[in-house]
């Protein structure tokens, strides 16, 4: 069979480009992908592949802007389903560079891979439909809004029972990176990617005329003495061996050269893969808080906004993967991969079914772009590694339902 689907999906291969090319021009941000996902449910309604969208819902006023779609095989009547998953958000990040496909929307863009993550699995859902004779059961595409932005579109679609119903013996995902060449795949069993939330500090203190500073509490001075508190309070509770990151990103206090601000914010960011050590920080860091601010006149509050658990690659789904890659691509180009302390909602799913979320490798040095950092405006992936990716999540959806 994986034969047979590479020669399907070698067919195909211009149209992988064209659809990605077409999202890349038309990028939209978390739970905004109206036309992103509109264009996606026509690809798959052209093939006479049932589709429904909608799903995703943020709020219950408006319609999600996920979808769900159901390829079936026709072989043999079998009641077995399989999930694989793409995501349709984009950046808002202003682009730099590739001037046949350019963003076409100012300050948006595609730079983290999201739109070849959805050709590669209208290919291969497409390729599974045009090969049902050929196999049985169900593979189920799952279109996903808003992996980009908290709550997670991938935590929504779980809440919405959008896995019962048929209830899917496992989820395959995958996500470009330049680190790779392309051609390679790389897989992790077990913990793979961080948990990670969201800190909002809050500091005030009692504003007014930098002349008059004995009379005022400065909460510039407070924000400034806490963080290096906090950093020492939260590593003397990590394990040894135990990865933790915890940064600040943004600091913003509007006074002036000869105006101390009445309130500072800081805002950051608590990754982790342990969930006892999560809980014993979330309650840690906003006590460090409180007493810090209170010493120094002020007062603190440091709200976490709980985001995606560990992703959990399961270890015998992420075996069989492996095996899947080895017969696409040999064993030299499956490498290993390290945890890595960046967020994936795809998380969520590997919380309530075996999941297996693995690298595809898309760096090419002859390639302008291909080698920057994913969420960098230069950011581009060698097209050709989608043939790769888009085999991959087919035949290992096959291996699943055979």
């Amino acid at each position: 069979m994986i034969d047979l689907v590479k020669r399907e999906l070698a067919a195909l291969q211009p149209k992988l480009v064209a659809w990605r090319r077409h999202l890349h021009r038309h990028p939209e941000l978390s739970f905004r992908e109206h036309n992103t996902v509109r264009y996606v449910v026509e690809q798959l309604r052209a093939e006479g592949i049932d589709v429904r969208d909608g799903v995703g819902r943020l709020n219950a006023e408006a319609p999600g802007t996920g979808a769900i779609a159901l390829v079936k095989g026709t072989r043999s009547p079998s009641d077995r389903c399989f999930a694989v998953r793409a995501d349709l958000d984009a950046l808002p990040i202003t682009e730099e560079g590739k001037p046949d496909y350019c963003s076409t929307t100012p300050g948006v863009m595609h730079a983290c891979g999201h739109d070849a993550h959805s050709a590669m699995v209208l290919g291969a859902g497409i390729a599974l439909h045009r090969l049902r004779e050929q196999w049985s059961g169900t593979v189920m595409l799952v279109f996903q809004p808003g992996e980009e932005k908290e709550p997670g579109g991938a935590s929504l679609l779980v809440k919405e029972g959008v896995f019962n119903d048929p209830r899917p013996t496992g989820i395959l995902g995958q996500h470009v990176t330049p680190e790779l060449a392309s051609g390679m795949l790389g897989f992790r069993s077990g913990p793979f990617m961080a948990a990670a939330d969201e800190l909002y500090l809050t500091v005030k203190g009692r504003g007014g005329h930098a002349g008059s500073r004995p009379r005022l509490v400065d909460p510039i001075l407070i924000a400034a003495n806490l963080l290096p508190r906090l950093y020492d309070e939260a590593h003397a509770v990590v394990p040894a061996g135990e990865p933790m990151v915890m940064s600040f990103g943004r600091f913003i206090a509007n006074g002036a050269t000869n105006i101390i601000p009445e309130v500072a914010t800081v805002d950051g960011t608590l990754r982790t893969f342990n969930e006892e050590l999560r809980a014993r920080l979330h309650a840690l860091l906003p006590r460090v808080c409180d007493e810090v601010a209170q010493a120094m006149g002020g007062t603190a509050e440091l709200r976490i906004v709980k985001g995606s658990p560990v992703v959990k690659n399961d270890p015998a789904l992420t075996a069989r993967m492996r095996a899947v890659a080895v017969e696409l691509v040999g064993a030299e180009n499956v490498v290993d991969m390290d945890i890595r302390m960046g967020a994936e909602d795809f998380a969520y799913y590997t919380h309530v079914m075996p999941g297996c979320f693995y690298r595809l490798g898309t760096g090419n040095p002859s390639k302008p772009g291909t080698q920057s950092g994913l969420h960098t405006a230069a950011f581009d992936i060698d097209e050709d590694a989608m043939l790769l990716g888009a085999a991959m999540m087919a035949a290992g959806a096959l291996k699943e339902l055979a």
